[in-house]
């Protein structure tokens, strides 16, 4: 299995942010989350170690949450 890729919306349910799929849905497509300083409102974007997600003020380095999942 590759685990160096994962959805956003995957991404914001293992970080804790969101509870639910539907939630993390609803919150990227309001524009409430950036990778890499950019809003995203594609739920499936797939993210690398090297992306950053910020969400309420919170940055987040993919890398370092995925390979803590391992």
């Amino acid at each position: 299995m590759n685990s160096s890729m994962i959805k956003l919306d995957q991404f914001l349910k293992l970080i804790g942010i969101a509870p639910t799929g539907g939630q993390a849905k609803l919150m990227i497509l309001d524009g409430d989350v950036k990778v890499n300083g950019a809003v995203e409102t594609r739920r499936g974007r797939k993210l690398v170690a090297t992306d950053q997600v910020t969400i309420a003020g919170q940055t987040f380095e993919v890398g370092e949450v995925i390979s803590d999942a391992d």
